[in-house]
């Protein structure tokens, strides 16, 4: 099961696009797989003879073994001699660098998904290894992820640990250990059974099943998990206040008007999402913690400002993210955000565009909401909601006329960002907005 995203930890297998047994050539799409962000199609790294080991609909974690692709010959057919064995092989840890994600990704920034602890994977019992001796001095510590996360939330020094993993490395186990002294090694639970809704049992007079009618049960999608134990954890993890204001978007309005005149035919006028956008990114340029973090007990502050936009896709909310908002003018920010959302809307979106997000916009306007408060997208510091731009009557010049209002409310998290940081932010955003002439700058 490769890595498809930065905050995977397990992937369903969906579709196999090449049969048992079929000549594939380096290159050829092999499967779909979803991951805890999107779909995505894993290629064939090189020539041979493919032997499916995982049926369709099975869920793995990172690094067991799916598939073998082969040369054909002899008595194996060219497989590892594990590939006839009638269960899965036992998973394989993936180290991971001790350095940021490169790449599509990594290049982007820090993503937005925090990664958990992966369920124990289905293991043989076998007697356990001798551990390996502790690493010399200035010797790199061998570990998996897992084990270092728990060492570094516990205190733990790894180069004082012997690792009982394959080659010397250190595993969960030996950290486990070090933290309940006296306590070797675990042996992974036998593989759990996939998880079944009860049989419901047969309705009596007066029970729920005749009060509500049938029940429909409906699993979760990867996607829609990692939404309800994200913002789980937001909701139990951040210590959130909320700021509310209103903006008078008379200016606005009428910026967006002219900008609709001057447009041709096919020009993509931007929207006043668009432009709350923007004044979000050039408002975070000038407070940094906003743009930041709280992790570990230290802030995070981001040298990019990239800006999340919460779309609805199919049964579930996606945030696409523009990247270096501050940087862009405003007709590429509205043709770009047009882009993210076309291809959320139609599942081509792919992970890097879905991480990397330093401050989200949740707008609700459209759907007539006149006000409410967003969950926070940990470990962002803050997240802005937007409620509907409507026309009301507002007071100038001690007169009363017509005026364009829209409400904002902005969720922070207390640990990084503080009441009056936070409003002085909120006021520079409103500033912006009510002259939009300064989003051009």
């Amino acid at each position: 099961m490769p890595r498809l995203s930065d905050s995977m930890e397990e992937g369903t297998i969906l579709r196999w696009l090449k049969a048992d047994g079929d000549d594939v050539r380096r290159g050829d799409d092999l499967v779909e797989i979803e991951t805890d962000k999107a779909t995505m199609t894993y290629e064939a790294d090189q020539d041979g003879v493919l032997k499916i080991l995982v049926d369709e609909g099975a869920t793995l974690p990172i690094g067991d073994v799916i598939a073998h692709i082969g040369d054909g010959s002899g008595p194996n057919g060219g497989y590892p001699a594990a590939a006839s064995a009638p269960a899965v092989p036992p998973p394989i840890e993936v180290e991971e660098p001790d350095t940021p994600l490169t790449g599509a990704v990594g290049e982007h920034g820090a993503a937005t998904a925090t990664t958990q602890d992966a369920p124990a994977p289905p293991a043989a019992p076998a007697p356990p290894a001798p551990p390996a001796p502790p690493p010399e001095p200035g010797q790199r510590v061998k570990a998996s992820p897992i084990a270092r996360r728990i060492a570094r939330d516990q205190g733990i020094d790894l180069g004082g640990l012997s690792g009982s993993g394959p080659g010397g490395r250190i595993v969960k186990a030996d950290v486990e250990a070090a933290v309940t002294p006296g306590a070797g090694p675990t042996v992974a639970p036998a593989e759990p059974a996939p998880a079944a809704e009860p049989a419901p049992a047969a309705p009596a007079a007066g029970d729920l099943a005749t009060v509500k009618g049938d029940v429909r049960v409906q699993e979760l999608t990867r996607t829609q998990q990692v939404i309800a134990r994200r913002m789980a954890e937001a909701k139990a993890t951040v210590p959130e206040f909320t700021l509310e204001a209103e903006i008078d978007m008379d200016a606005a309005v009428r910026a967006r008007e002219e900008l609709k005149a001057m447009a041709g035919e096919d020009a993509v006028v931007p929207s006043y999402n668009d432009m709350i956008v923007k004044a979000s990114a050039l408002a975070l340029r000038e407070f940094p913690r906003a743009n930041g973090a709280y992790r570990d007990g230290h802030f995070e502050l981001f040298s990019r400002v990239n800006v999340g936009v919460a779309v609805a896709g199919e049964g579930s909310l996606v945030v696409p993210v523009v990247f270096d908002a501050d940087a862009k003018a405003l007709g590429e920010i509205a043709r770009e955000t047009r882009a993210l959302a076309a291809r959320v809307r139609d599942g081509s979106i792919t992970p890097p565009e879905l991480s990397g997000g330093t401050f989200t916009v949740s707008n609700l306007g459209m759907y007539g909401i006149s006000n409410f408060t967003a969950v926070i997208n940990p470990p962002q510091a803050a997240i802005l909601a937007v409620g509907a731009l409507v026309e009301r009557p507002v007071v100038r010049d001690g007169a009363v006329v017509a005026g364009h209002v829209m409400p904002v409310t902005l969720a922070c998290d207390h640990r990084i960002l503080y009441g009056a940081e936070a409003a002085e932010f909120l006021g520079r955003l409103r500033a912006l907005l009510e002259h939009p002439a300064a989003l051009a700058l």
